[in-house]
């Protein structure tokens, strides 16, 4: 016989012998077959594993960067002239603004637990024409440990006394001796510290650099407010 007719014949008969063993070996083909489900099902799994995790969440109050645990996100902005009104969002919520029609003209103010972050209360106080009772009567009701939030609209000193000026020289505002009519002013302090807040603009009025006639530019702060403990 050639040695190419040889190699056919081997070759022929290694294949009737391996379909032989399959054949008469079932365990072999159900261990085979659970490899290979394992190997295919194994990996879905993995798929599914790695595709349900969660993705990192979107800053709160639209700032830059997520703050750390134990501080708020927060960001104020005060109104424009007598046209655009303020904006306040803390905790990712915003609390007052033009679109939800609760800001008016004057100061517009937030108290928060500084602890849990709950709002309090909220409201406006024209200080153009209203009485100065009202916002004293508001601004008295701060506890310590709360977090105070304000912005101004329109005009914020007209009615402003000393003492309204110096309860908020007392949340840490170092501006609120400077605030004078029709200033742009915003600012984020807390009760019951003694120190200064680093929340603070201040935007004067002048008819030199004003941005919006007999108002100056609107301004704002934003940013990540220790937790009360």
């Amino acid at each position: 016989m050639r040695p190419r007719g040889i190699v056919y014949a081997v070759t022929f008969l290694i294949v009737i012998l391996v379909i032989w063993g399959i054949f008469t070996n079932p365990p072999y083909i159900h261990q085979r077959a659970r490899v290979l489900q394992q190997h295919i099902f194994g990996a879905q799994r993995a798929t599914v594993v790695t595709a349900a995790e969660p993705e990192t969440s979107h800053p709160k109050c639209s700032l830059s960067k997520n703050c750390p645990i134990d501080h708020f996100a927060f960001k104020i902005t005060s109104g424009a002239a007598t046209v655009v009104g303020p904006k306040i969002c803390f905790d990712g919520n915003i609390v007052m603004s033009g679109v939800m029609n609760n800001v008016g003209p004057g100061l517009n103010l937030v108290l928060v637990n500084g602890e849990n972050g709950k709002i309090e209360k909220f409201d406006y106080f024209n200080m153009y024409s209203g009485e100065t009772k009202a916002i004293l009567d508001f601004l008295k009701t701060i506890k310590p440990g709360m977090i105070v939030l304000v912005a101004s609209f329109d005009d914020a000193a007209t009615k402003m006394t000393d003492e309204i000026r110096n309860i908020f020289a007392g949340l840490g505002s170092s501006s609120i001796k400077d605030v004078k009519f029709r200033d742009s002013w915003v600012f984020a302090g807390g009760a019951g510290t003694e120190q200064k807040s680093p929340f603070e603009k201040l935007a004067a009025n002048n008819q030199k650099t004003n941005i919006y006639g007999s108002w100056p530019e609107m301004v704002e702060i934003a940013g990540c407010f220790p937790r009360k403990i």
